[in-house]
């Protein structure tokens, strides 16, 4: 697959995400709905936020980063888009339980470095090893 494909397919995705998103949002009820209702908010969002956190990335990595490799930008941005939404979910999640700290805020946020973290260093292994 080509750079232009890619680029264009996960705009088009990001595209039909968000405009799922924004159907849920429009038509379901938080306070009647069943946990499918709930389900499908936080499943669009993560999908919207990933889309979005990976073009915006992936464009900052190519203008920025040039020395890299086209196909490692591609799958840093989309897994730093990825977490992004993760962090982005839990914490809508968190304050509609209404449990919301900045311990939890501080914990997630170590949780998703530590994670970041050891994929790097698991790739920087086996970079090494080939």
């Amino acid at each position: 697959m080509t750079l232009k494909t890619y680029l264009a397919l996960m705009i088009i995705a990001t595209l039909v995400a968000w405009l799922g998103f924004g159907i849920v949002v429009l038509m379901v009820d938080p306070q009647s709905s069943n946990w499918l209702g709930i389900v499908l908010f936080y499943v669009t969002l993560i999908m919207a936020v990933t889309g979005t956190g990976s073009i915006i990335g992936f464009i900052i990595r190519f203008l920025f980063l040039k020395h890299e490799l086209i196909v490692r930008s591609v799958l840093v941005a989309f897994r730093q888009g990825f977490f992004a939404a993760i962090l982005i979910s839990a914490l809508l999640f968190i304050f509609s339980r209404d449990i919301f700290s900045w311990l939890n805020l501080g914990l997630l946020i170590v949780c998703l470095t530590a994670l970041e973290f050891l994929l790097l260093s698991l790739e920087s292994d086996r970079l090494r090893s080939k």
